[in-house]
């Protein structure tokens, strides 16, 4: 946790230009247990429900021979029928070709974790104060040498050239995050070239992302969030907290009151 009570704000070379008073949150404890519950609970309401017809791989005539034993053939329900390809064929079963789906997914099945409303503010404040943590961070595997938070003017939400973003990056010693983002990227598919899995990397906090969100499509595993929707799932990927974060000056005045007052009330 951060036990400062000011911050430096850079600007986009990275030189400082005035200080800022950091919010309390930055200063409370860290809860990953509770980060850890709060995610594995936001992350199930992104799953789509999906299941299979209940009759899939039923339609059919196929019935068991009554009696079942006498013809010299497996005791498995078979096609009705005489002279056509389908006939005398199994079917209507888990164990036969075509047959059906042994254990299929259901459609009912309740997917939807419920998270208590004070329990998704202290996890997200507290995963506020893990990215003003250099051990945390570090640990995810980041790369950088500014002092933690990194807050920066809000000349960073007008910037609109690629060139520019990584200058910055450069600037606050980031300059290899985006190579060990790319060589942390994965295929889910070998027959299929766009489904890919990437690491995360920087995440970039505004209170407008007009222009950055055109800009960092262009950088895999970079992303930019609002402060006002800012959430667990984006402060801790995979359930980890300590994603490296930069703040612009705005965005800590855009985060929810509800977890300013948790951070508060929580801050050593």
């Amino acid at each position: 946790m951060s036990s400062k009570s000011s911050v430096k704000i850079l600007d986009l070379e990275g030189k400082e230009t005035e200080s800022l008073e950091l919010p309390r949150v930055f200063a409370m404890p860290i809860r990953e247990e509770v980060i850890g519950r709060a995610f594995v609970a936001l992350d199930s309401h992104r799953k789509q429900p999906q299941g299979r017809d209940p009759l899939a791989g039923e339609r059919t005539t196929a019935e068991t021979s009554n009696p079942p034993t006498g013809r010299g053939i497996s005791r498995i329900p078979r096609v009705k029928g005489e002279r056509y390809s389908k006939s005398g064929m199994a079917g209507g079963v888990a164990s036969t070709v075509h047959g059906r789906l042994p254990f299929p997914p259901r459609s009912e099945k309740v997917i939807w974790k419920e998270l208590n409303k004070k329990e998704r503010r202290l996890a997200l404040a507290s995963a506020i104060a893990a990215t003003a943590d250099k051990d945390l961070v570090s640990k995810h595997g980041h790369i950088f040498s500014a002092e933690l938070p990194i807050v920066v003017s809000d000349e960073m939400e007008k910037v609109v050239k690629v060139r520019e973003l990584k200058k910055f990056l450069t600037a606050i010693g980031a300059e290899r995050e985006l190579d060990r983002v790319s060589a942390r990227r994965k295929k889910l598919n070998p027959n299929i070239s766009r489904l890919k899995r990437t690491g995360s990397g920087p995440l970039f906090v505004v209170s407008d992302n007009s222009n950055l969100n055109a800009v960092l499509k262009s950088m895999p595993g970079v992303s930019v969030v609002k402060g006002s929707d800012l959430s667990v799932l984006d402060l801790a990927p995979g359930s980890s907290p300590g994603r490296l974060t930069i703040w612009t000056k705005s965005s800590l005045a855009a985060l929810p009151k509800q977890v300013l007052e948790t951070g508060e009330k929580y801050a050593s």
